[in-house]
């Protein structure tokens, strides 16, 4: 890396693209010492209010063309930082959920018919995860 931030292009000639990551042990699919669960927006439910991305802004985006919070990083923001963005969710459409998990939510978020939020014909569509308690 060059002294004034820029990467230095020759890079790409010395690493090996092929080459598998290495795997440290802290992965959490691995039982490693990071966060052991993912964090995932309910879309469905979401309002749009934004309180989420205002406490957690490293952690949730809300997602222009819906209007809804989406995680935009996992690894964004503190535990704790995460969980009081949740704590102030009006709709408790955030949750904790494993990682191996995500794929399956994202999966049924994409066949799920949304519309921006205000429109005439917006229905309420069914929550995926049940509310907290």
């Amino acid at each position: 890396m060059a002294l004034d931030g820029a990467v230095d292009p020759g890079l790409a000639f010395r690493v090996n693209a092929d080459e598998e990551p290495m795997r440290t042990g802290r992965e959490p699919l691995l039982g490693g010492a990071l966060r052991q669960q993912a964090v995932w927006v309910d879309e469905a439910v979401c309002i749009g209010c934004r309180y989420c991305a205002h406490v957690a802004s490293n952690t949730f985006v809300v997602e222009a063309e819906w209007g809804r919070s989406r995680v935009l990083r996992q690894d964004g923001d503190s535990t704790a930082r995460i969980q009081e963005a949740i704590d102030t969710c009006p709709v408790d459409c955030i949750h904790w959920v494993p990682y191996e998990q995500l794929p399956k939510l994202q999966r049924q978020r994409e066949s799920q018919e949304l519309l921006p939020l205000g429109h005439p014909t917006a229905v309420r569509v069914k929550r995926i995860l049940p509310r907290p308690r």
